[in-house]
């Protein structure tokens, strides 16, 4: 799958200011999630998320609410506003970082759809982007 290069570092943060982000510069993937714990997570029938490495990832202000989400991974929230930030696979190297909560979004476009066979029927989104029922490419 065709990856986003990030020419610089970027940054983010919740709603409320009292968590703050940066992302150093590098690839990354990007996609729209369309599974039911997104759907809940966000408020919303899709998140748009973008994956990269571990290391590549920090929050510059303020410490994240953790939620055990599912046996395998960890959200990172801000306690205060509960704007969500990060999806954290456990034993993974790779972040999800929520597109939405960058300062310049429009940097950061998804690639592709994922969970799609759990997308709300009655959403949909007007692109050409490769749709996958489950997980998607290897990302």
């Amino acid at each position: 799958m065709e990856t986003v290069d990030i020419p610089h570092a970027l940054e983010g943060g919740c709603l409320c200011g009292a968590l703050r982000y940066r992302v150093e510069a590098g690839e990354a993937n990007s996609a729209y999630c369309h599974c039911r714990m997104c759907q809940r997570a966000g408020g919303a029938p899709v998140m748009a998320w973008f994956t990269v490495p571990a290391q590549r990832f920090s929050f510059v202000r303020g410490a994240p609410t953790r939620y055990r989400s599912s046996p395998q991974a960890v959200r990172e929230f801000c306690g205060n506003c509960g704007a969500p930030i990060l999806f954290r696979p456990d034993g993974d190297l790779r972040v999800d970082i929520s597109s939405a909560t960058l300062d310049e979004p429009d940097l950061m476009p998804p690639r592709y759809h994922i969970w799609r066979m759990s997308r709300v029927g009655w959403f949909e989104t007007a692109d050409a982007l490769p749709r996958f029922a489950g997980q998607g490419p290897d990302v």
